[in-house]
């Protein structure tokens, strides 16, 4: 039984912060969201280190390191007024606005 991604309430280009695993206290900017799998990919966080086989000529092989996804759970937006929060909605009529839950900053 396959599972269904979750509506994610971060977006592309967001700063968060991570609050669990090796990187835990970084913060970067978002630049892929794999929604299939739940997972974001953080810019200058989780630095894994991953073989690149030679391509052409002039294409360098060898070791590289990479950016690797982690899981949404793991991060939390950051807000410019109050720093890491959770992300709430405020309705009105027919617009939809993140707002922050600490300080009703919209993010």
């Amino acid at each position: 039984m396959a599972e269904t991604a979750h509506k994610f309430k971060l977006k592309k280009e967001d700063t968060v912060q991570i609050i669990a695993g090796k990187d835990k206290g970084k913060r970067g900017r978002i630049l892929k969201i794999l929604r299939d799998k739940d997972r974001v990919l953080v810019e200058g966080a989780n630095i894994v280190k991953k073989a690149k086989k030679r391509r052409n000529q002039q294409d360098r092989g060898g070791i590289v390191e990479i950016e690797a996804p982690i899981h949404s759970s793991n991060l939390m937006i950051i807000c410019k007024k109050c720093g890491p929060t959770r992300i709430g909605y405020k309705i009105e009529g027919e617009n939809k606005t993140r707002i922050c839950r600490k300080c009703g900053e919209a993010l």
